[in-house]
């Protein structure tokens, strides 16, 4: 996967919120939790981890609200306070990180999700790929999608 020149610019749907990502994130992967279908209104989500300070508000509001997840784990979503798009995620339980939402994105382009969570409640007529890093539900840890993304960066 070749990735863009950082750094990288999005915002919401009304362009009242601008933000920037200096450097690559972690990971690009898709959630299929019943959270996520419900909030997108559609199959699932994308999820972009990056490190917080990499992330930079340009300009704009934004407002939260706090959510138990299926994981069970709090996550405060914020979203422009105008048009109320979801530009990222804050997981309470990890102070250093964003989940940035890449449709928000002004190219996404090159976000290729590297693998799904929460594939137990995926919808069923919805595929997905055996050879991605794959987990029927929260993975125990963020670093096989770490290590998936690095391999699909190097290989160009």
């Amino acid at each position: 996967m070749r990735l863009p020149a950082f750094p990288v610019e999005g915002g919401c749907q009304c362009r009242a919120v601008r933000y920037q990502i200096t450097t690559p994130p972690l990971e690009v992967h898709n959630c299929h939790c019943r959270d996520c279908q419900r909030s997108s209104g559609g199959t699932h989500t994308m999820s972009m981890p990056t490190t917080r300070e990499l992330v930079v508000l340009l300009q704009g509001e934004l407002v939260g609200y706090d959510k138990v997840a299926d994981s069970g784990r709090v996550v405060r979503m914020m979203g422009c306070a105008r048009c109320g798009t979801k530009v990222w995620n804050q997981p309470l339980s990890s102070a250093t990180m964003l989940v940035v939402k890449p449709g928000t994105l002004d190219d996404m382009s090159w976000a290729v999700p590297v693998g799904n969570i929460w594939t137990a409640s995926k919808v069923p007529w919805v595929a997905i790929d055996e050879s991605l890093v794959n987990f029927p539900g929260q993975p125990p840890g963020r670093q096989p999608l770490f290590d998936a993304w690095n391999r699909a960066v190097a290989a160009g």
